[in-house]
This record gives structure tokens, C-alpha cells and sequence, in this order.
């Protein structure tokens, strides 16, 4: 039988349990993917009887499916991969560049900080993006307004994002001082993963440092003319804090192109999804259709046209690349029963 003690800590959840037959219950090592690396990964599992192995690594091979940090495995009893668990959520984002491709960024994360300094970086649509991001994915967002030592206006920042969103999780933070950073504690319990999203150089590994009470992440300063960072975390790998809480500091994504996010669009735009139900139009694009709720409400300055003119951006931009995407998974879903064949056949050769 398996021993829940430990992967309850690393966020083991009755939703993973249920994806187990009777018989994998029995004869399965469960693991978590803890780190991505080039060329495998490296995963933490529940502790056995007469073994103190904790964590391995494993190579990646041609004939896995896509693994993420952050994903639950299931391995057999020499800690051969047998296969990846549904996610619970899943944060993806188009690849970087022209090639149309999805990118995954972590799984399974229960809360997302999108981190944001409060100095010349601080940008409202690319807030709205992180946010649409993070709802799509399913997590909860906070909103985490670092550097907060070198600002005099906070309460300003705050403001705008409260125009986004009233009902958002905002926290403001100096990610240097330990009693500041602890603000965000009751979202990093144990067991719970907390992901952080956000710009290079906004302070996301030193806030990953702070609530881990030491430097596991390699921090750097920003450019002193436009206040934009520099890259310093550059692989994903989750932490486990002092209170058992999981962190995965992610690399800055200043080109963060979402792929298929409706409904992480719809949830982040809440305001414009409810005043469309009053649109003359059931299709309304709220562009420039006649008796539209929205553009009136704009003109009325109870949206920001800012605002519109993002919420239109990113629904051009998730429908141009979530086609494109839905085309690809099609053209390779006999690649994937291909792969899926192999699979049964190898198991069959070694069960000889």
C-alpha cells in the first residue's frame, strides 16, 4: 500500500486519488515533478518500507507525453515512468516567437502570485494578462505589489488595480523584509503549490528567498533607465518553505502570448462578459455594433477604454493562436495512438 504521509506534503490531493485503479494502488511508486531540466526531471515520492529513497531523477524519452513541473507520475516498482496524472490545473502559454506551438509552464498549482513592482514597470494590461493566465489555468490569482520600500504612492497602485478587479487578492510587499513578505503566508501552507508569475527583475526570486529563510534563487537588479530586469531565473523547479508550502518561481515572460483562454478572458473582463447579456446583439464584438452595453459603458467612464481596448488584443490574439493550436492537436493525434501502442507493447515484452 502506499504511504500518503509524504505526498499529501507535495500537494497530493483525493483528485489524483481517484485516477488510480485498485490494482496501481497496490504496485505503483507515486511522484511529484519538482524540477524540469534539459534532459529529464527530478521527482520527490512517498517513502517504502526497507528504502530511503526520496527522489530520482528521470530521463526524459521520445515516447512520453508532456511533463511539466509541478505534474503527478506513476512509475512501477524499478521507477520506470508509466504515465502522468490529469492535471487539476494547467498553466500553458504559446511558445515564444512565430512558431505556433504551446508551452507549458507548471501544473497543478492551487495559487498564483503575480508579482508586479511598484516603480515604471507597473503596466495594467500586463497585469490583465498574467490574470487571464491564471484564470484560465483554474488557480486562484493574488496580485503582489513588490518593491514597495521605493515607492511613495502606493495606495495609487493599489487603486488601479482595484479598477480591474474589486474583488482581487492584493497584497503589497518588500520583498526584502521577512515581516513585510509575511502577508502572503496564508496562502503558503502546507501542501498548497504557489507559483509566481511576473517580469524579470519585478522580484519574484527574492521573494521566493525571504519566505524560504534562505538564497535558493539567484537574484539581480534592474536597468536603472526603463526600471525593466534582467533574467535571472532561467528553469522551474519548486521549493518547499519552511512551513511545507511549495514555490515555483518561473522565468520572467515579458512575451506571454496566451493560446486557447476564453474563458480565463471572460473571467478576467467579468465586468464586459456580464453588460454583453444587455447587448442588442447576442455576437456583439463590442466594437462597433450599434446598442452595444459595453462601448456605452465606456463612454459613460464606467470602463476604462484602456481596458476594452485590451480585452479586445487578447481575444484576438487567443482566437488566432487557439485555432492554430486545435489544428496542430488534430493533425497529431495519430502520432499520440501511435505512441500510446508502443506503450502497451513494451508492457506486454516485459510482463514475458
Amino acid at each position: 500500500m502506499l504511504n500518503l504521509t509524504t505526498i499529501t506534503k507535495l500537494g497530493w490531493r483525493p483528485f489524483f486519488q481517484q485516477q488510480l485503479s485498485l490494482e496501481e494502488w497496490d504496485t505503483v511508486r507515486i511522484a511529484r515533478v519538482m524540477a524540469h531540466h534539459r534532459t529529464g526531471f527530478v521527482l520527490n515520492m512517498e517513502p517504502k518500507i526497507a528504502t530511503d529513497q526520496f527522489s530520482l531523477n528521470l530521463a526524459m524519452t521520445a515516447l512520453m507525453p508532456e511533463i511539466t513541473v509541478g505534474d503527478w507520475v506513476l512509475l512501477d516498482k524499478q521507477y520506470h515512468f508509466l504515465r502522468v496524472l490529469e492535471r487539476l490545473s494547467e498553466f500553458n502559454r504559446k511558445a515564444a516567437g512565430s512558431k505556433i506551438q504551446k508551452q507549458m509552464i507548471a501544473a497543478n498549482v492551487d495559487t498564483v502570485f503575480v508579482v508586479c513592482s511598484l516603480n515604471d514597470d507597473f503596466n495594467l494590461s500586463r497585469i490583465e494578462r498574467y490574470l487571464t493566465l491564471a484564470h484560465e489555468a483554474g488557480a486562484d490569482a493574488v496580485v503582489v505589489l513588490s518593491k514597495a520600500d521605493c515607492c511613495n504612492s502606493i495606495e495609487d497602485y493599489v487603486q488601479r488595480i482595484r479598477s480591474v478587479d474589486s474583488m482581487i487578492a492584493v497584497e503589497v510587499v518588500n520583498g526584502l523584509d521577512r515581516k513585510s513578505v509575511s502577508v502572503l503566508e496564508p496562502w503558503c501552507s502546507l501542501g498548497k503549490t504557489v507559483a509566481f508569475i511576473g517580469s524579470s527583475g519585478v522580484g519574484k526570486s527574492t521573494l521566493v528567498n525571504t519566505l524560504m529563510g534562505e538564497d535558493t534563487q539567484e537574484t539581480g537588479g534592474i536597468r536603472e533607465d526603463d526600471a525593466k530586469g534582467r533574467h535571472t531565473t532561467t528553469a522551474r523547479a519548486i521549493n518547499i518553505t519552511p512551513t511545507g508550502a511549495l514555490l515555483l518561481d518561473t522565468p520572467g515572460m515579458r512575451e506571454l502570448q496566451l493560446a486557447a483562454s476564453e474563458q480565463g478572458i471572460a473571467e478576467t473582463f467579468s465586468e464586459m462578459t456580464l453588460l454583453a447579456e444587455q447587448c442588442r446583439f447576442a455576437d456583439c464584438k463590442h466594437d462597433q455594433e450599434p446598442h452595444c452595453a459595453v462601448i456605452k459603458a465606456v463612454e459613460d467612464g464606467v470602463i476604462e477604454a484602456r481596458r476594452l481596448k485590451n480585452y479586445h488584443k487578447l481575444k484576438r490574439e487567443q482566437e488566432k493562436n487557439g485555432a492554430s493550436l486545435a489544428e496542430i492537436h488534430s493533425q497529431n493525434r495519430n502520432h499520440t495512438k501511435m505512441i500510446r501502442v508502443t506503450q502497451k507493447q513494451m508492457k506486454a515484452f516485459k510482463k514475458r
